[in-house]
C-alpha cells in the first residue's frame, strides 16, 4: 500500500512538472502579460500576496551572501537558452533561404529524377518543352525559360583556407527574365559565350577569391569574376556563368533542368499534365518553390530536432543544478523562515517567495542568454557541407519569436527548480526550522 501511495505521488510531481513545463514553452505573450497584471495585483492587493512581497525583499537582499548559488543559475540557464536560440536560429535562417528560393510561378523540370545532380535533359527535349502550353510567352510568341547545367567547383575558405564545394550555375540568356529576384549589385553580369561569370553575394562573403576581377580555373580554363548578385535565396550561394559555355568546357553535350516561368501560378496543372503526357518526354514536373523547400527539407527538421533535443538536455542540468542551489537556500534560510512563521506568515507567502526569487534569477539567465546569442549569431552567415550540390550559404535568423522562446524555457527552468523547494519551505514548521539551525 505504501509502494502503491509512493508511486502515485512520484507520477503527480512527474505530471505537475511535465504541465508546468508545457504551460510556460507554450504560453504566448498576450497570457504572459496577463499574468504578469494579476502577480502583480496579487502582490500589491492582498494581505499574503504583500507578505510575499516583504518576504522576496528580504531574500533578495541577501543575494550577496549567496553569490556562487546565484551565479549557477544564472549561468545555468543562460547557457541552456543561449545554446537553444543559437541552433534554432540556425534551422530558422537555413528554412527562410530555401523558402525564399523559388515561386508558384516557376517550373523546373527534370529528366524523370528528383534532383538537378542526377537529371538530363538533352537541346532537343528542351526544344520540345519550351513548345509546351501554359509557359509565359513575350512578343514574338517564344517561352520564357532557362535551360540549365549545374556543377561544383572547389575553392578555399576565408576563415579557414580549407577547400570547400561552391555550386557553379550554368544559366540560358533569358535567366534574369525567369528568375526576377536577382539584381546585380556590383559590376556587371555575363556577357553570353564567353567565359565570364557572376557570384552572388553568399558565396563571396565565405569563399576566398572571388572579387571582381579575380579568375577561377575551370578545367584549366581561367573565368573571370565580372559582377556580383543578389537574391536573397539559395541562388547567393553560387556561380553563375553562361550554360552553353560551361556546356563546352565540361564536354557536357546536354543540360540538367529547364526553368520555365509559367503565364500565371493557375497555368502549371496544365503545363504538367502536357509535358508528363508527350511520349518523347520522360520528366519530373515541380514548382521551383516546392523543389527547393523539399529538396533540404530534411535538413533543415534535422537541425530542428538536434536543436531541442540538445537544449532539452542542457534543462535538465539546468533543473538539477536551479534545484540544488534552491534547496540549499531554502536550508540556509531556515532560521529566517522560522522567524517569520513565528511572526505569522502561512506557507502562501512562503512558496511564493521562493518560487519567485527563483524565477527572477531565471529570468536574469534567459535575458543573458538571449542576449548573448544575439550578439554572436545575428547575421551571422553559415553554411552547409554541400558534398553534391555544393556548400549553401545562409545567414542564421535570431528572431525576436525565437528570444521570446528562449525566454519561455528559461521561465519553465526557474518554475520547476523553485517550486519543489518552495513547497518544502511552506510545509517545514517553525519549530522544525528553528532546530535545523
Amino acid at each position: 500500500m505504501n509502494h502503491s501511495k509512493q508511486l502515485l505521488a512520484v507520477l503527480g510531481t512527474g505530471g505537475l512538472i511535465a504541465a508546468a513545463c508545457g504551460g510556460w514553452i507554450f504560453m504566448n505573450p498576450a497570457t504572459f502579460a496577463a499574468l504578469i497584471v494579476l502577480l502583480v495585483a496579487w502582490l500589491v492587493a492582498t494581505r499574503p500576496g504583500r507578505l510575499a512581497a516583504a518576504m522576496l525583499g528580504i531574500a533578495l537582499s541577501t543575494l550577496r551572501e549567496r553569490t556562487g548559488a546565484t551565479i549557477v543559475i544564472i549561468a545555468g540557464i543562460g547557457g541552456v537558452v543561449a545554446v537553444l536560440v543559437a541552433l534554432q536560429s540556425m534551422s530558422q535562417g537555413l528554412q527562410r533561404t530555401l523558402h525564399n528560393t523559388g515561386d508558384t510561378q516557376t517550373v523546373i523540370v527534370l529528366s524523370g529524377s528528383s534532383t538537378e545532380a542526377s537529371s538530363f535533359l538533352t537541346p532537343e527535349k528542351v526544344a520540345i518543352i519550351a513548345e509546351k502550353p501554359g509557359a509565359l510567352q513575350d512578343r514574338d510568341g517564344k517561352a520564357v525559360l532557362s535551360a540549365e547545367t549545374l556543377g561544383v567547383v572547389r575553392l578555399p575558405k576565408k576563415s579557414s583556407g580549407a577547400r570547400g564545394n561552391l555550386a557553379l550555375r550554368g544559366v540560358g540568356a533569358r535567366a534574369a527574365e525567369v528568375r526576377g529576384n536577382v539584381r546585380i549589385v556590383q559590376g556587371r553580369t555575363f556577357r553570353p559565350g564567353t567565359q565570364e561569370m557572376i557570384v552572388g553575394v553568399g558565396a563571396r562573403r565565405v569563399f576566398a577569391g572571388l572579387e571582381i576581377g579575380q579568375t577561377v580555373d575551370l578545367n584549366n580554363q581561367r573565368w573571370t569574376i565580372v559582377g556580383a548578385f543578389e537574391s536573397a535565396d539559395a541562388h547567393e550561394s553560387e556561380l553563375f556563368g553562361d550554360a552553353d559555355t560551361l556546356g563546352a568546357a565540361f564536354r557536357r553535350p546536354g543540360y540538367q533542368s529547364v526553368i520555365v516561368r509559367l503565364a500565371a501560378p493557375e497555368a502549371f496543372d496544365q503545363f504538367k499534365a502536357a509535358l508528363t503526357s508527350d511520349r518523347r518526354l520522360d520528366v519530373n514536373v515541380r514548382t521551383t518553390l516546392d523543389y527547393y523547400t523539399s529538396s533540404r527539407g530534411t535538413l533543415v527538421d534535422t537541425i530542428h530536432r538536434v536543436a531541442n533535443v540538445i537544449a532539452a538536455i542542457m534543462a535538465i542540468g539546468a533543473l538539477f543544478g536551479a534545484l540544488n542551489v534552491s534547496y540549499t537556500t531554502v536550508q540556509t534560510r531556515s532560521r529566517e523562515i522560522a522567524t517569520l512563521r513565528a511572526l505569522g506568515f502561512d506557507a502562501v507567502p512562503v512558496i511564493a517567495s521562493v518560487m519567485l526569487e527563483t524565477m527572477l534569477l531565471a529570468t536574469l539567465g534567459g535575458a543573458l542568454g538571449a542576449a548573448l546569442a544575439w550578439s554572436v549569431f545575428h547575421e551571422f552567415t553559415g553554411s552547409t557541407f554541400g558534398a553534391d550540390l555544393g556548400a549553401l550559404i545562409f545567414q542564421f535568423d535570431v528572431s525576436g519569436a525565437l528570444l521570446w522562446t528562449g525566454l519561455k524555457w528559461a521561465l519553465a527552468i526557474g518554475f520547476v527548480g523553485g517550486m519543489l523547494p518552495a513547497m518544502r519551505a511552506g510545509r517545514l514548521p517553525a519549530a522544525v526550522a528553528l532546530r535545523a539551525t
